[in-house]
């Protein structure tokens, strides 16, 4: 989960026009995901990522994983961006939610750390994925039980 959240900052980052925060979190996702050749994660979001991995391999080298992770991406079918870019922009708290949501704190580290109820923690991260959508594997499989996929956080208590 860490991946696709870094994929997701990098993304929403990419998008308010935060171009060197945007290829930190992919460098670091490309880091957890490479290992394990992990191809999904970044299929899964499509062209916008694609010219974000291009991005990053144009500026630290294109290795033979940026190429695969470039293709797989600009292979996918996604819905374009508008031109506006997010119709709603995360907002500031939101994306201070993201980031720490790519960490190993809980949801009652992230409200102790925030100093804010572990309820606004859950609404931030209800209105991220509101905002961006869900993480990749949940779009694939809808409901994280017996089977290890995600939910959105309106469909159970998260935490």
């Amino acid at each position: 989960m860490v991946i696709e959240v870094l994929v997701l900052r990098a993304l929403a980052a990419q998008r308010a026009g935060h171009t060197a925060e945007a290829l930190e979190a992919l460098v670091g996702a490309v880091a957890l995901a490479e290992p394990e050749g992990y191809l999904h994660v970044f299929a899964d979001e499509g062209e916008p990522l694609a010219h974000l991995v291009a991005a990053l391999a144009k500026r630290s080298g294109a290795t033979r994983y940026l190429r695969r992770l470039q293709a797989a991406a600009g292979a996918a079918t996604s819905v374009p961006p508008t031109a506006d870019g997010l119709v709603d922009p995360l907002s500031e708290r939101e994306l201070e939610v993201l980031r720490l949501l790519a960490t190993e704190l809980s949801g009652p580290d992230i409200a102790r750390h925030l100093v804010v109820s572990l309820n606004t923690v859950r609404t931030h991260t209800k209105n991220i994925y509101a905002k961006l959508g869900p993480p990749p594997a949940a779009r694939q499989c809808g409901v994280r039980g017996s089977s290890g996929c995600w939910t959105h956080p309106d469909d159970h208590q998260m935490w």
